[in-house]
């Protein structure tokens, strides 16, 4: 069988499923004069911009697009004007019906009849969202430039490239920190494997590491040596993973150059370690005969009388005192690794009970609790408990008490220390009390910093001398 459609009902065939077409896509359709006055909107403009299309319908366009935007739609609209086969594609904000403003991206080309142009054909479609996460992003990214750019540690960005039997690591950025502190710029190492940077020894330390990251799915931290100059050796680093799609696809580091740090630790040490050499030789080798000499001069005196003994005597329990101080300052410069609750009453009715006081008093002020090491407490608090009685006299008073809600005093009614003299009494050696060994505040300041806490000395509340410990951690009074 024939057909028998006309060609006037194919055309309005085909005309009516154009119109359906335009009506159900999601794009808004619009049609304009060359002047630019708008002849025909879809019924999507209710969806996108929420106009009933006759709102539009024998107004001008600009009317609702942007001020700021209005130049660069004329623009456009000029373009396709212009050039009868050009379309032109144009993002602008236009007014949404309850006043807000919409990006929407335009599309417009020509709409001819027999190569007269009888209208613009806009395609438009809302790009809000777009718009505003590339704003977002963009934000970001300044943000992350001006880190990039501004912070002290050295940044470094590592591309990752993983096929099912291989992972490649290029450099990919490195932070104008980075350049400073090792001399190597990004124009050097961009697209350079580690080992194409630093070495195959090196380089494969680094990818190593790289790998550890990626293994943990999560960011690592870890010490590396890698030798860029006389000053920059030793690095802390931190890698992160950077994921996307499921897939790490950049490592990100940040690392700090603590060479200075590593050797003095270093040498620390090897001042322990001698330290303790040193203390091993004076606890075995010279304790041992002073002891000799010690009991050979006590069993003299009571043999024979001479005006030599006494002297002889004091000046052997002065090298005893000598020894065990020695020993005492060698061993308290490590630091406290373990701490229990300490009752400062306690801790210094013991101290005071093992010191030779005489007729001095103590006087405990405040009641509290705090966290440190009470067996080298103890060197702190019979020291100091001792050199209030040399300097003081053998009636002088002692305080004990809290200062500032955060620390502990220890207070005398002496003499006092004056301001030049306030850090030489630290100083090992220096005593000015007749027969003093000059380590005592000396193992005082040792032990206090060896808890982290900070020592001053002051006036005391009577004129006397006064030393305070800022604890690292707030006591609690009880």
């Amino acid at each position: 069988m024939g057909d028998d459609t006309t060609p006037r009902e194919n055309e309005k065939h085909g005309s009516n499923w154009y119109r359906t077409l335009v009506e159900e896509v999601n794009d808004l359709a619009t049609v304009v004069d060359p002047d630019g006055t708008i002849t025909y909107v879809s019924p999507a403009v209710t969806r996108v911009l929420g106009y009933d299309p006759n709102e539009l319908v024998g107004h001008e366009g600009y009317e609702f697009v942007h001020s700021e935007d209005r130049d660069k739609n004329a623009d456009a609209l000029e373009t396709v004007l212009s050039n009868p086969s050009k379309s032109e594609t144009v993002e602008v904000r236009f007014r949404h019906a309850d006043g807000s403003w919409r990006w929407i991206e335009a599309t417009m080309r020509n709409r001819l009849d027999d190569d007269i142009i009888c209208g613009i054909l806009i395609s438009s479609r809302d790009i809000t969202e777009r718009k505003e996460y590339e704003a977002e992003a963009q934000e970001l990214a300044e943000e992350y430039e001006a880190l990039l750019n501004n912070v002290e540690d050295a940044i470094f960005l590592i591309n990752v490239e993983e096929d099912e039997n291989s992972v490649r690591f290029e450099f990919e950025r490195l932070s104008p920190s980075y350049e400073r502190q090792t001399g190597i710029t990004t124009g050097e190492v961009q697209g350079q494997t580690p080992q194409d940077v630093f070495g195959e020894e090196q380089g494969a330390e680094l990818k190593a590491n790289y790998h550890r990251c990626i293994n943990a799915g999560e960011p690592i931290s870890y010490e590396e040596e890698l030798r860029v100059g006389e000053g920059a050796r030793f690095w802390q680093t931190k890698l992160a993973p950077v994921v996307n799609d499921g897939e790490i696809t950049r490592l990100v580091g940040v690392t700090r150059n603590v060479t200075k740090r590593v050797e003095r630790e270093r040498q620390l040490r090897q001042q322990n370690d001698r330290l303790e050499e040193f203390a091993s030789v004076v606890s075995h080798d010279l304790r041992n005969p002073l002891n000799v000499a010690q009991g050979r001069a006590t069993l003299l005196a009571e043999q024979a009388e001479s005006d030599h003994i006494d002297p002889l005597l004091q000046a052997l329990n002065r090298m005893e005192a000598i020894v065990e101080n020695t020993l005492t300052l060698a061993r308290q410069g490590d630091k406290i690794s373990k701490t229990e609750s300490i009752n400062l009453t306690d801790l210094v009715g013991k101290c005071w009970g093992s010191v030779d006081t005489e007729d001095a008093t103590i006087k405990i002020v405040d009641e509290m609790t705090f966290q440190g090491d009470p067996d080298r407490l103890r060197h702190v608090f019979e020291n100091l408990f001792r050199n209030a009685v040399e300097h003081g006299g053998p009636d002088v008073t002692v305080r004990v008490g809290c200062h500032d809600e955060t620390g502990i005093y220890v207070e005398d009614d002496g003499p006092g220390i004056p301001i030049e003299k306030r850090e030489e009494v630290f100083e090992p050696g220096h005593s000015s009390a007749q027969g003093g060994t000059g380590f005592g505040l000396t193992i005082v300041k040792r032990i206090v910093e060896a808890h982290g806490w900070e020592l001053s000395i002051t006036d005391g509340t009577d004129g006397g001398a006064r030393f305070e410990f800022e604890l690292a951690e707030q006591g609690e009074f009880v």
